[in-house]
């Protein structure tokens, strides 16, 4: 049943008395209806996912916050007979990380560089909760049914997400969004969201080429579409000082220059594939202090208007006290409006219908910020624990986590690799601690040769940031690590880092 029959079908199961008015702007003109029934949690809040993030996080905080306090257990003991030996196993039981002896071996002569030791213990932490392997399936589902056959029955085939690099974003898509790793072909995150256009494309290529060689995720002849989301970020309790970095803290200029660069990316794909060749895409905006989202919805054209919009938080207060399906039959009439649409519009139907699920799964992220943080984060600012630099990971999402520039050299990332490191000193610098850096370098176990590229690709990788910033590095205040993985996989292997660069690694892993 499509179109004017679902349509019908959903007013008719919905009845009158919940209806809301929607006012043209789309969500501004949302009223609570007199005769709701008055509930606790939004009807539309799956706390089953909330908790299992809640539960998440506690873990990933636990993990790190322990460091500290080990560290400074162990600091005045560094000079005790065994020291070594005893420190390892402290540290193995309570942060449960290796560190070799020769790590922990002081003399009066030459103490412990308990800074570096420091970051030593971030990166591995930050690692081994990568190899943890939490469940990132916790959205599979959506009201009972398979997320990615919802996509697909929208129009899409893939979902290439690309947020702004700031840490405050790290949980954008298990946490904000809500989406499940299968639907997500990519994401990449860049200062500001300023994405390559070039490599955007050659990503949409991929996929394209994988759907004509092996149908998947479906058939290259399935009308359906690639999309494409640019995630930018602002701040409602500081909108001038704790907006976006890389725009000087103007969410104007960060949405207009993110939409431009979408409109940029579907405009390469028609000029090098024909018009044909269409592509979707999408902006959407976060609060990063109470991660409620602005959702851009384009309308008949595929036009989008950063000044129109549904925004998650309204449409919170507007629908807490409705039944669950006006709840949900509401946010569909804020959208159609926002898009200048009407709600049975087939043109619109499929980017509709996911802007609506993108909507409804955050209110569920806004609820868990108003129950746990009363309404926002305490930190409104910067507190990433390290920057993460290559390619992205999303194993382990929290919020204010990690700085994530993505970049194959750092020519290529200079601006957002300076960016973070900036970030992360103003916040580390009170405490005396260094900035610690993780190279994180993929591969594809199926091609020979591989593993050695991507060591060596890691070393070049640290070793041009070490270089670029020298200063830092001679000063202890730059600590930087290098890891390689399988791209089908979690198992992480360090690199060397005081190898040559042409001492390829061993052709084997974990």
């Amino acid at each position: 049943m499509r179109g004017p029959a679902l349509y019908a079908a959903r007013r008719a199961s919905v009845g009158p008395h919940h209806r809301l008015r929607i006012q043209p702007r789309g969500w501004d003109g949302l009223s609570l209806a007199d005769d709701a029934p008055i509930a606790r949690y939004h009807p539309l809040a799956d706390r089953a996912i909330s908790q299992a993030l809640r539960r998440r996080a506690d873990e990933i905080e636990a993990a790190f916050g322990e460091i500290a306090p080990t560290l400074q257990e162990l600091a005045p003991r560094q000079f005790a007979p065994e020291f070594a030996q005893v420190a390892a196993e402290t540290m193995r039981a309570r942060l449960k990380l290796e560190i070799p002896h020769a790590a922990l071996t002081a003399s009066w002569t030459a103490p412990l560089d308990m800074r570096a030791l420091h970051a030593r213990c971030v990166l591995g932490t930050f690692c081994r909760l990568i190899e943890r392997a939490f469940d990132r399936g916790l959205a599979n589902l959506s009201d009972g049914e398979p997320a990615d056959a919802l996509i697909c029955r929208w129009g899409f085939h893939a979902v290439d997400i690309t947020p702004c690099a700031d840490g405050r974003l790290s949980g954008v898509t298990d946490y904000i969004l809500r989406v499940p790793s299968s639907i997500v072909a990519f994401r990449e995150s860049y200062a500001g969201a300023m994405f390559d256009v070039d490599n955007a494309v050659r990503h949409w290529e991929s996929v394209e080429l994988r759907r004509w060689r092996d149908a998947w995720p479906n058939a290259a002849d399935a009308p359906t579409r690639y999309l494409k989301i640019g995630v930018y970020h602002y701040s409602s309790v500081a909108p001038q000082h704790e907006g976006c970095a890389a725009h000087g803290s103007d969410e104007t200029r960060a949405a207009s220059a993110l939409l431009e660069r979408l409109n940029a990316f579907e405009q390469a794909v028609r000029a090098l594939h024909g018009a044909p060749a269409s592509v979707a895409t999408l902006l959407v905006g976060v609060d990063t202090d109470t991660d409620a989202i602005r959702v851009h919805v384009p309308d008949a054209s595929g036009r989008m208007d950063i000044r129109r919009h549904v925004d998650s938080g309204s449409l919170y207060d507007a629908t807490s006290r409705l039944p669950r399906e006006s709840a949900k039959e509401a946010i569909r009439d804020a959208v159609a409006a926002c898009a200048g649409a009407s709600a049975d519009d087939l043109e619109t139907e499929g980017m509709r219908w996911f802007c609506g699920y993108l909507l409804k799964n955050n209110i569920g992220q806004v609820e868990a910020v108003r129950d746990w943080h009363q309404g926002r984060y305490a930190d409104a600012g910067h507190t990433e624990r390290l920057i993460v630099v290559g390619d992205p990971v999303d194993d382990v999402q929290l919020r204010n986590l990690a700085f994530q520039a993505q970049m194959r050299t750092v020519e290529e990332g200079a601006d957002d690799l300076d960016v973070g490191i900036r970030i992360l000193r103003a916040h580390h610098a009170p405490h005396r601690l260094p900035v610690p850096v993780l190279v994180h370098i993929r591969f594809d176990p199926r091609i020979p040769g591989a593993f050695a590229a991507a060591g060596q690709h890691a070393r070049r990788l640290a070793a041009a940031i070490t270089a670029r910033h020298g200063v830092l590095a001679a000063q202890g205040e730059l600590v930087v690590a290098a890891v390689v993985r399988a791209a089908d996989g979690s198992v992480l292997t360090p690199i060397d880092l005081t190898a040559s660069q042409d001492d390829a690694p061993p052709e084997a892993h974990r």
